[in-house]
């Protein structure tokens, strides 16, 4: 439960009236349940008895006849509210959990949010905030509210019936849970979990083999990509087995433990009434609110079973909403002579160099192209001019400074390695960058990158519609529309023929003239358009 602890408190702080009100219908539900069944057993017995008798005629069947419907009638009318208040103040708290995480992770550091780009990561994001939902409804409250009800019934057992059968009730049913909840929780949380990630894995396969259909197609690759799916989904259907098994035998073990405790009341009130100490109708009454003690603990083996995947989705999570460390990034320097300007400035990865410190001034007009085999560290060259990860050590220096996040944003252009667009139309795409930006201007980008689309085409989600070369061409359209007097280039005519290629970096000089270019270069077509060519 200590995984689970930040989430409860969260929760407990945001929505304490609404929870309380709902743990308390919820304890009135169980106690309306044993109530209705203890009193109609000791109804039906006391109306035997009294006809046997020859009393029938003046036994008082209405007092007790209302209470069976009061206590039905009530124990509906708790329920409805119940489930009212207790996902009305779930959904709230789930709202903010989300307002939270995504708060947390706007702050996180660049390697971090990179990780999260993928669909794995994302779909299991999304599926651990989702399992978080049955925190208070399947785990908190059945066990609380199970428990409180089960002390207020073994006191009032002891008052109308006999004190032995109310410590035989209270122990018995607290013994076993705790037993049963200490012999398979460990097992069973370990279950729940492999079948989370086992329906997480089939998820994203799923959804990477659609992607991916047509290129399988032309590959011949789509028959064992399908068989790769059915994989997956032998595996999270193996696993949902296996935690059904788990749950169905926890349950059984439940089912059990109230015919023990009932036959155990039975047991002590038949001999009570063999002895005299204690009326027939009474011990009806203890026996049938034995019976419905089943109540109080058959959620407890759907709660064994969500607990797993709440452990497992809260430790994710709890690391993920913390307020993020990032270590402070220098301030870009104002250059001398403006363009761009690095001093013995050494990147790295975690803390390790891997590459040795660099002196590289870009005057304005030049472009400069980074050549080198793939890995040595480019991308994270311009990662760390971009402000998007600190340097080890060094100075970095442009254009009239950036004494903040927001001046640096505008002196600054980066087209990284791996751009991302929405769905929307292309003009939307340009308007993220440039929300003022008129037709005539956005127009006039499309031109500059060769990208011959009207403004108001619309794309599907992640830019879907557009081939890989035209998607990388309207990355960089969004990027040059700031007019940026410092421009960062990763590979950006991928997926673009030659031609194509040399036509846009002319388009990118013509368009900003007096912009310090670096680009990291992996074609020709790059490098010939380059001032000077810098190896790493």
């Amino acid at each position: 439960m200590s995984r689970l602890a930040p989430f409860l408190r969260l929760m407990w702080r945001d929505q304490r009236v609404a929870l309380m009100r709902g743990l308390l219908l919820s304890l009135l539900v169980l106690l309306a349940g044993i109530g209705l069944l203890g009193l109609s057993g000791w109804f039906i017995t006391a109306a035997g008895i009294a006809g046997l008798a020859g009393a029938g005629v003046v036994f008082d069947t209405f007092r007790p006849g209302a209470g069976v419907r009061f206590l039905a009638l009530g124990r509906t009318a708790a329920r409805y509210g119940e489930r009212l208040l207790t996902h009305d103040a779930t959904l709230r708290v789930l709202a903010g959990w989300r307002v939270r995480l995504l708060a947390a992770l706007t702050l996180a550091s660049h390697p971090v949010q990179a990780r999260l780009r993928g669909g794995t990561a994302l779909n299991r994001l999304t599926a651990d905030v989702d399992a978080l939902d049955g925190l208070a409804i399947r785990l908190v409250f059945p066990l609380l509210a199970g428990l409180g009800s089960l002390l207020i019934a073994a006191a009032l057992l002891w008052w109308l019936v006999l004190p032995a059968v109310a410590l035989w009730l209270s122990g018995v049913m607290l013994t076993g849970v705790a037993l049963a909840v200490l012999v398979t929780a460990p097992a069973t949380a370990r279950q729940a979990d492999l079948a989370e990630t086992a329906r997480q894995s089939l998820r994203a396969a799923m959804v990477e083999h659609l992607r991916a259909r047509l290129l399988l197609a032309v590959e011949g690759r789509l028959p064992q990509a399908r068989q790769t799916v059915l994989d997956h989904d032998r595996t999270a259907r193996a696993a949902a087995l296996r935690l059904a098994g788990t749950e169905i035998a926890l349950d059984g073990a439940m089912q059990a433990l109230t015919a023990v405790a009932s036959a155990g009341t039975l047991l002590i009130a038949g001999q009570a009434v063999l002895d005299g100490r204690l009326g027939a109708a009474q011990a009806a009454l203890g026996f049938f609110a034995s019976l419905a003690l089943i109540e109080l603990v058959v959620p407890l083996s759907r709660a064994m079973a969500e607990y797993g995947r709440m452990r497992g989705a809260a430790g994710r999570l709890d690391a993920l909403m913390q307020p993020q460390t990032v270590p402070p990034i220098p301030p870009v320097k104002a250059a001398p002579l403006d363009g761009l300007a690095l001093t013995g400035l050494v990147v790295g990865r975690e803390g390790l160099a891997i590459l040795p410190a660099l002196d590289l001034q870009i005057p304005p007009g030049q472009t400069v192209a980074l050549v080198g085999r793939s890995g040595r560290g480019k991308t994270t060259l311009l990662d760390t001019i971009a402000a998007l990860q600190p340097p080890i050590s060094g100075e970095i220096a442009m254009a009239a400074g950036a004494a903040d996040e927001d001046a640096l944003r505008q002196v600054l252009g980066y087209l990284q390695q791996r751009t991302a667009l929405l769905s929307g139309s292309i003009a939307a795409q340009l308007q993220l960058a440039a929300p003022d930006a008129t037709p005539d201007l956005m127009a006039q980008m499309l031109q500059v990158v060769h990208l011959p689309e009207p403004l108001d085409r619309q794309l599907g989600e992640a830019g879907q519609g557009l081939s890989g070369g035209e998607t990388r061409r309207l990355a960089l359209a969004r990027v040059l529309i700031r007019r940026p007097a410092v421009l960062l280039l990763d590979e950006p005519t991928e997926g673009l023929d030659a031609a194509t290629a040399r036509a846009v970096l002319q388009g990118i000089r013509a368009w900003l003239p007096d912009a310090a270019i670096l680009i990291a270069s992996h074609r020709q077509a790059e490098r010939e358009a380059a001032d000077r060519i810098v190896t790493l």
